[in-house]
């Protein structure tokens, strides 16, 4: 590949976004603090704030707290230059929220989808859209872009995805077309987990274990399992986008015996617990903390499979830290001393165990993340005559 020299748009470019991460960073910030921090020109800082006016995402302001400041302006973000949003697709109920170019969320709604195909779904969010939208009095037409966590391995080339099959006609669905058609945006579709890591990575790394790792791996624990990979501070997808697809490691033989999802131990919690017909995940264990002896059994096999999982992952990638989640994986006061004593029989270094900070919120907190960084790089690319780049 032949390198091509920079032009004078490019290295404008590239002054914008420096300038801009500056104000996203340390807001408000003068212009005199920008051209120290950046080491650009206060000239050439003055142009490009200019151009960041003009493009609405930072304002003027002042900081009345620093007394006489002799005219000197400072610089902030403006998260109402645009607004994304974000869903989560589950097979019980599809979680929606509209967040503004920081981040912050306005609103967050959950509805049910429990029985619908892709295509009902599809449309359903659609829907949930606009009423999001409506209540919190924001403008549909300032949605700029959409991020969707869904179940299942997505194909980076066409959007389609594979390996789902807890929501009935969404494996093989054509999910970006269909719902960049349904919703009127530019989408990106992304493996629910994936995102999650992101969303744990962003605002929840570490969860009540206080650590900020550069390598972690997120495994939700609920109806299914997955992973989700951040190494040296990046999603780490794979080849085909299906890193952390860790069914995929046990042989067909002895999956039922070692799959920690919730209807494999309800399985085995059936046999231990014959007595109490029926379970629920979350029953076993309340009966766990009661002291019930074969409740603490089934809990002892479940942190028996989840860290026969995380020891496949621990020993090939050595991530410092793993990040529970999920229905079942959150119930850390019975899981995390369990999981953690296996983990240091098991590993000559044994990662950090720790329960997610965000709970149900880490898919839709990832999708935020992911959102609004296609949006500023959307309005990036229209200042400066690019094509848009392809979603994923």
């Amino acid at each position: 590949m032949i390198a091509r020299p920079a032009t004078s748009s490019t290295l404008k470019e590239i002054n914008l976004r420096t300038v801009l991460d500056v104000i996203r960073t340390a807001p408000p910030v003068s212009r005199a603090e920008i051209a120290r921090r950046t080491g650009i020109s206060k000239p050439t800082v003055s142009a490009l704030l200019q151009d960041l006016l003009e493009m609405g995402l930072v304002s003027e302001t002042v900081r009345e707290e620093l007394g006489p400041t002799y005219g000197a302006l400072f610089f902030a973000p403006r998260p109402e230059a645009a607004h994304v949003l974000a869903l989560d697709v589950g097979a019980r109920r599809l979680r929606g929220a509209v967040a503004d170019l920081e981040g912050a969320v306005h609103i967050r709604r959950d509805v049910p989808v429990e029985g619908m195909d892709a295509h009902q779904v599809v449309g359903t969010a659609a829907a949930l859209a606009e009423e999001l939208c409506a209540e919190a009095g924001i403008n549909r037409s300032a949605l700029q872009h959409a991020a969707i966590g869904v179940p299942g391995v997505v194909d980076r080339r066409d959007g389609r995805i594979w390996q789902a099959t807890n929501v009935p006609a969404l494996d093989g669905f054509l999910a970006r077309d269909a719902f960049e058609k349904a919703l009127a945006l530019p989408v990106t579709v992304e493996n629910d987990i994936h995102l999650a890591a992101l969303g744990e990575q962003r605002h929840g790394t570490g969860g009540s274990t206080g650590t900020d790792a550069e390598s972690f791996v997120f495994l939700s624990v609920g109806t299914g399992v997955g992973a989700g990979l951040i190494l040296h501070g990046e999603l780490h997808r794979g080849f085909a986008g299906a890193a952390g697809e860790l069914d995929c490691a046990l042989e067909p033989e002895t999956f039922d015996d070692n799959d920690p999802c919730a209807v494999a131990i309800l399985q085995f919690a059936a046999r231990r617990l014959p007595g109490h017909p029926d379970l629920s995940t979350e029953q076993v264990f309340e009966l766990a903390r009661a002291g019930d002896e074969d409740a603490c059994a089934v809990v002892d096999e479940e942190a028996r499979r989840i860290s026969g999982y995380l020891s496949t992952v621990a020993a090939v990638v050595d991530v410092e830290l793993v990040v529970l989640g999920g229905g079942i994986g959150l119930n850390g006061d019975l899981l995390l001393p369990r999981i953690r004593r296996r983990l240091e029989e098991r590993l000559p270094y044994p990662p950090v165990v720790g329960i997610s900070a965000l709970g149900d919120a880490a898919v839709l907190t990832g999708a935020v993340a992911v959102a609004t960084r296609a949006a500023l790089e959307q309005i990036l690319s229209l200042r400066f005559g690019a094509p848009g780049r392809r979603r994923g």
